[in-house]
C-alpha cells in the first residue's frame, strides 16, 4: 500500500520549531539504547546487511530539523542526530511517516521513491541492503518502544493505536505484508 503523492502525513510545523531548540546528544544516547535493544532481540537484522554492516546511514525526515545517523557497528549500533546533512554512504530522504511507514511495511518504497516521495542518494546497493534487512526483520516500533514498560504495555499500546488512527502515522507494523 502507498499513499498518492502528497497524502503522507507530514509531522506537524509547530511541534518541529520546538525541537530546533532541544538538545540532541541526550536523544542520540536514547535512540542508541533502542537500537542496541532492538539488536539484542532482532541480531538477524545487522547479519543481513552483509558487507554494509559498518555502514553509515543517513536518515533524513525531511519535516524535522536533525538528519539521523545510523551505524549498525557489526550488530552494535549507534544513533546520532544532527543538525542539518549528514555524512554517510547512503542518504534516504522523506517525511517522517513515509520512513516510518517502511519500518513497518505500510509504505511501498519503489513507489515512493517513483513519487519522489523518498529520495535515496549515494550509494544504493547499501540502501538497499538497509531496506531487505529491515523488512526482513519485520519489525514494529511500538511493541519494541514498550518491550520494557511491564504494566504500563497494554495503556501504551492504545495510545500508539489512537495516535496512529488519528494522525494516519504508521506506528505499528501493517497487518497485510507490505513491501517497500
Amino acid at each position: 500500500m502507498s499513499p498518492l503523492p502528497g497524502q503522507i502525513p507530514l509531522f506537524p510545523a509547530a511541534l518541529a520549531i520546538p525541537l530546533r531548540m532541544l538538545p540532541l546528544a541526550p536523544m542520540s544516547l536514547a535512540l542508541t539504547a533502542f537500537s542496541r535493544s532492538i539488536a539484542r532481540r532482532h541480531p538477524g537484522l545487522f547479519r543481513r546487511l552483509g558487507d554494509y554492516d559498518r555502514t553509515r546511514f543517513v536518515l533524513d525526515p525531511t519535516d524535522l530539523p536533525f538528519v539521523i545517523h545510523l551505524e549498525p557497528g557489526g550488530g552494535t549500533p549507534r544513533v546520532s542526530l544532527a543538525r542539518g546533512g549528514g555524512d554517510g554512504a547512503a542518504r534516504i530522504a522523506g517525511p517522517l511517516a513515509a520512513l516510518l511507514g517502511l519500518v513497518h511495511g505500510a509504505f511501498d518504497g519503489d513507489a515512493l521513491f517513483f513519487s519522489r516521495d523518498l529520495v535515496i542518494e549515494g550509494d544504493t546497493s547499501a540502501a538497499l541492503a538497509l531496506r531487505n534487512a529491515i523488512d526482513d526483520s519485520e519489525l514494529d516500533l511500538s511493541q519494541e518502544m514498550t518491550f520494557f514498560c511491564g504494566p504500563m504495555k497494554g495503556p501504551l499500546q492504545r495510545l500508539f493505536a489512537q495516535i496512529e488512527k488519528h494522525s494516519g502515522v504508521s506506528l505499528t507494523r501493517a497487518e497485510e505484508n507490505g513491501a517497500w
